[in-house]
């Protein structure tokens, strides 16, 4: 079927330029610059499809043309990468013929314009990106951030964005088994819909988005293209909002089909298992232009495409919303010409189109045809990879209250209110309303789920397909953030995160190897938020380094702003560890009372900085973060994982949001309770909601209590027994405070029914 392209072998000599070109570069997106650097670049007045796919190719979104210099600070090598930055996920050789693909990306400003196909389209592009990579999706976490829950317009966003994650991932049978629901009135114009993905496949099957060899064949396989999307990237993505409204971007939020992402990941695991495909590029920002120039440019080479075969939903498009359209559930696999057949058939046997629509050339040329007509003539590299580097101004970013002494603050009048504060607090209530609308066990996969320290995942084999092994290894994966420590402290709060995300791996019994990270900031032209983008990085790869986590991939997501006001610098970060047996995974809470109570790591010490205690009780963020010292992080880790690995653990997880009370709470589960002695080291409401880093209650038998208390003098560390679990429903601090669990769970499970059980879906309120 490829003899049948009609593209000609020589490019045009004369190629129609743009109408008022200046202006409507301007109108695109690009500045003065870079209209100038364009037209150095062809040598001519570009056309207006080439000016549309410089815009998209060289925004903020595709390009990281503002935060690509700091990136490269970052760690991005380790023994078990197999692909890292610059591939469209990670791969980590997980052992067994194995390895897993996992990626975290941002759908911010799509998921407020139009929250529910915003939400969706996101899950249906993390998907693709780990489906390109050669992997089966097996699994979704979904880290979220809201505004203030009590208004309409967080109400109305919420409802959407959560049935959005739900519909896509329980249609394509993907569970959905981990993420997080935040709520901060900085996310009030801008919430932050973040989507991580993990995929398995066979360790040698990776495979790559690069074109191999000149005369291969580029088919288009999937949906048709149609006008939904069009500047998602440099319209959505790369600018500020304003408060005089959104509905007029609302063309550019794409549209997914998840039954037509289903039977899209059937069809392309079958062309890799019978090898019928030699380079394969998903079309998310930027449409066909991305996805050819990104193949062409990894490999030197070109590729020449005929626009009036590409499958259309509306026929009168322009050739520049052709190649710009963010249409989904499209990806561009690049085929022998002997084996062009064999895909059409293949795919069709799944009903999906393939058609193909172009040839790799040897000329570095990117050249699109339309009705005969040559209407693009670039270079493949300075789309894909020449694009502005800016070193943009920095200037510190700085909180008017990160310097205030919160920790020597008087304790509460009502210790008992300031609980039950902390405790029913929308981010520390669990989010039982939103979870329950996602399937977290379709595939049998899930061992460990949403609710628990990290999602742990028995792996399917290699191939992804067959009977799962009773104690198959597996891995643990969670995300973690917190705005308001990046808030006070960019750099601290960085590494703290980081920490965490870890930490929370290592609590299950698995060994954290690798990371990935969504960082969501605002305007890149303003000194400051470079400033705190710049720090980020710093204490993120510092973190990365300390705790053998290195970056194998992620997102920036700039310009979440509007009316000027940024969001908090808000890093997201992925970390993905290795169990060798899924079966002996560390839960949160013990399978039976009457077992012994220990914090490990750290010693106690105050760290309201940030907390929530703070914001529950005053509604103030203020005080510098919690220190940490990540040799000691990385000890207690090294323990957990030991102790948790040789069944000395009956349980684990670790004191963050919230301090110990919350961990307390959230270990006695929804079965036990537990009697513990007050540390009087500490005033009791730093004890209690202290978020110091480094600590993890776990719970052991009591006969083995000092072989846990050895271990941790090994390691250097601390080990304080708390107290014992007890079947009696009632938590007991001393003679401070006494909760009874039963009451106090009906209390935290209304909190999110409360505020969104009546959401319906209507149109967007106000801001």
């Amino acid at each position: 079927m490829s003899g049948d392209l009609p593209l000609r072998s020589m490019r045009s000599s004369h190629i129609e330029p743009a109408a008022r070109p200046r202006e409507l570069a301007a109108e695109l997106g690009l500045s003065g610059e870079e209209y100038d650097r364009i037209e150095a670049t062809l040598g001519r007045v570009p056309s207006t499809a080439e000016l549309g796919t410089f815009s998209v190719m060289w925004s903020e979104h595709c390009s990281y043309k503002s935060s690509r210099v700091h990136l490269r600070r970052l760690p991005t090598t380790g023994e078990h990468l197999l692909a890292g930055p610059g591939d469209n996920a990670g791969v980590v050789d997980v052992g067994g013929g194995r390895a897993v693909a996992f990626k975290i990306e941002s759908h911010n400003h799509p998921s407020f314009v139009e929250p529910f196909q915003g939400a969706t389209t996101g899950v249906g592009g993390i998907v693709r990106d780990i489906l390109t990579m050669g992997a089966r999706p097996i699994a979704l976490l979904d880290p979220l951030r809201f505004g203030d829950p009590t208004s309409d317009r967080t109400r109305w966003v919420v409802d959407g964005v959560v049935r959005g994650i739900g519909q896509y991932g329980n249609s394509i049978g993907v569970p959905t088994v981990g993420g997080e629901v935040v709520f901060d009135p900085c996310y009030q114009g801008n919430p932050l819909v973040n989507v991580l993905c993990v995929g398995v496949l066979p360790a040698d099957g990776v495979q790559r988005a690069r074109a191999e060899g000149v005369g291969d064949v580029a088919v288009l396989i999937g949906q048709r293209t149609g006008r939904d999307g069009i500047g998602g990237a440099s319209v959505l993505a790369s600018t500020d909002f304003s408060s005089a409204g959104d509905d007029a971007k609302r063309p550019n939020v794409q549209v997914g089909d998840p039954f037509a992402g289903n039977t899209l990941i059937e069809c392309c695991l079958e062309l890799y298992a019978r090898d019928l495909v030699r380079g394969i590029q998903d079309m998310g920002a930027a449409g066909i232009v991305c996805s050819s120039a990104e193949m062409a440019a990894a490999a030197g080479l070109g590729m020449r495409i005929d626009l009036d075969r590409v499958p259309l939903r509306e026929p009168s498009m322009q050739a520049w919303e052709i190649l710009c359209s963010e249409s989904q559930e499209r990806m561009l696999a690049l085929v022998g010409p002997d084996r062009v057949d064999e895909v059409v058939v293949a795919c069709a046997r799944w009903g999906v189109d393939a058609t193909p629509i172009g040839v790799v050339t040897d000329d570095e040329r990117l050249v699109f045809e339309r009705g005969g007509v040559v209407v693009h003539d670039a270079p493949a590299r300075a789309l894909a990879d020449e694009g502005p580097v800016y070193q943009r101004p920095l200037a510190p970013w700085v909180h008017p209250a990160a310097e205030e002494d919160v920790d020597t603050s008087a304790p509460p009048d009502d210790l008992r209110a300031a609980a039950m504060a902390v405790l029913t607090s929308p981010n520390i209530a669990p989010p039982t309303w939103v979870t329950q609308q996602y399937d977290s066990i379709v595939g049998s996969g899930t061992v460990q789920g949403c609710g628990a320290s990290a999602a742990v995942l028995r792996l399917p084999p290699a191939d992804g397909w067959g009977v799962l092994p009773a104690d198959a290894g597996g891995v643990a994966i969670t995300t973690d953030g917190n705005g308001r420590w990046c808030a006070l402290d960019p750099e601290l709060g960085a590494r703290l995160v980081v920490a965490e995300a870890a930490r929370n791996v290592a609590c299950t019994g698995a060994r954290p190897v690798a990371a990935t990270n969504c960082l969501n900031f605002g305007s890149p032209e303003r000194p400051e938020v470079m400033g705190a983008f710049s720090a980020t990085v710093d204490g993120m790869s510092a973190a990365c380094i300390a705790l053998g986590t290195p970056i194998s991939g992620g997102n920036v997501s700039f310009y979440n702003a509007t009316d000027d006001q940024s969001i908090h610098p808000t890093p997201v970060v992925g970390v993905l560890g290795i169990i060798d047996d899924v079966t002996a995974a560390v839960p949160v809470a013990p399978p039976d009372p009457d077992v012994v109570l220990c914090v490990v790591g750290a010693d106690a010490r105050p760290g309201l900085g940030g907390s929530e205690y703070l914001w529950a009780t005053a509604g103030r963020i203020a005080g510098p973060p919690p220190a940490i010292d990540l040799d000691e992080e990385r000890r207690l880790q090294d323990l957990l994982v030991s102790t948790g690995g040789a069944g000395l653990l009956r349980s684990a997880h670790d004191v963050a949001t919230g301090g110990l009370l919350t961990t307390l709470v959230e270990v006695c589960g929804d079965r036990w309770g537990a009697e513990v002695d007050v540390d009087a080291t500490l005033p009791v409401h730093q004890w209690l909601f202290s978020e110091a880093p480094s600590r993890v209650v776990v719970t052991v038998d009591a006969a083995r209590v000092d072989e846990l208390e050895r271990a941790c003098i090994d390691a250097a560390l601390a080990c304080r027994r708390l107290g014992v679990v007890t079947d009696d429903r009632a938590l007991g601090v001393g003679d401070v405070l006494q909760l009874d669990l039963d009451v106090l769970a009906a209390a935290r499970a209304r909190v999110f029914t409360d505020l969104f059980e009546a959401a319906e879906e209507t149109a967007a309120p106000t801001r």
